[in-house]
């Protein structure tokens, strides 16, 4: 489902007498239907590159991504938003929203971009609040007034609303309660039996240990000069 074939990464420093820094090269990468892969290695090894790269957040200087049948490295702005709206699903540590929206239409929001009706995306969104332990009064109102746990729950709802066949998952259960972190590799495994294809940067070992089936180090990319 998702292939990573020789991608490198580079960086121009444009304040820096636009030097350029090479900052990995020659990643490798597989992922089935139904398999949870963890990105491991130290901090700045490239974790965080390598899915925003994934997502098309960032450009591939060479190589190949595929999450299905669309090689993110070459395509068309277009084709990104469509396989994010369809395809690809991004839970990241930080909820971006548009202010004033209220929290259940910030979840609801993937599935009605797909046309789902409004009735039955609105019922999974309350479905995943519920689960989720948001509490009920504050579905009317928006996140950006909430705590930093609280968003990063409603991140997650809406992260998991719609059954993306591939997802990325940046530091999921971070900063959770045991209850919440609970609920939250119940979503996984149930993604993962579903037949999404799952990388996720998991600091927690014991829930990488438990949702994945493998991991890759990112060290292992970094290209020799920078080592």
């Amino acid at each position: 489902m998702i292939e990573i074939s020789n991608v490198s990464k580079t960086f121009t420093l444009h304040n820096q007498g636009s030097a350029v820094i090479q900052v990995m090269d020659g990643a490798q990468l597989s992922v089935a239907a139904g398999e949870c892969v963890a990105l491991t290695g130290s901090s700045g090894a490239g974790k965080s590159t390598l899915m925003r790269m994934i997502y098309g957040n960032y450009l591939a200087a060479s190589g190949r991504i595929l999450v299905g049948d669309v090689d993110v490295a070459t395509a068309e702005p277009r084709e990104i938003i469509q396989l994010r709206r369809e395809v690809l699903g991004y839970v990241s540590q930080f909820l971006r929203v548009v202010p004033r929206v209220a929290t259940l239409d910030v979840v609801a929001e993937p599935l009605l971009s797909l046309g789902v009706p409004a009735e039955d995306a609105e019922a999974r969104a309350r479905d995943l609040l519920a689960q989720l332990r948001i509490p009920e009064r504050l579905w009317s109102l928006s996140p950006t007034t909430f705590s930093g746990g609280e968003q990063q729950r409603v991140n997650i709802a809406r992260g998991f609303a719609h059954t993306y066949p591939a997802m990325l998952l940046d530091e999921p259960t971070a900063s959770l309660d045991a209850q919440n972190r609970e609920t939250v590799l119940s979503l996984i495994e149930e993604a993962k039996s579903r037949g999404a294809a799952i990388i996720g940067i998991f600091h927690d070992e014991a829930a990488r240990d438990r949702v994945c089936d493998r991991e890759i180090n990112v060290s292992d990319f970094t290209p020799k000069a920078a080592a």
